[in-house]
């Protein structure tokens, strides 16, 4: 459950209402999920945080599968239960197979443990790899 609670459409306050139907219109959904409602709490948070992902999940140079799936492994290695849930659905439904999300998680699990085990070894960055 959320510290505060959550803050359901028909609880809402016009300023969060309006954020509400923003994440639904841009979205193309009919319901709001509970990260945004616990959000609500605080309308210049929720604002700022929708405003925020808004931009960069926009389309871009990364494609939206690219971004859903980047987003997925960044929640999956900050163990973020629902973010990854949310990341994975959203990545499902812009297209990644089952075979494609193992292949994910073995890159962050492999990545994970490279990386710990990079910064435990204290290892110098070759030069070839300086910009």
């Amino acid at each position: 459950m959320s510290v505060f609670g959550l803050i359901e459409y028909q609880d809402a306050s016009p300023e969060v209402r309006a954020i509400y139907d923003d994440i639904m219109a841009t979205r193309q959904t009919d319901w709001i999920n509970n990260f945004w409602k616990a959000l609500a709490r605080d309308p210049v948070t929720l604002r700022r945080t929708w405003d925020s992902v808004k931009q960069v999940m926009a389309p871009g140079a990364l494609d939206g599968l690219t971004k859903e799936m980047i987003y997925l492994a960044v929640s999956a290695s900050n163990q973020c239960a629902y973010c990854t849930a949310s990341h994975t659905a959203a990545a499902r439904k812009a297209g990644m197979s089952d075979a494609m999300f193992t292949e994910l998680m073995g890159v962050v699990g492999m990545a994970n443990e490279t990386n710990r085990l990079s910064a435990g070894y204290q290892v110098e960055v070759d030069e070839k790899f300086r910009t």
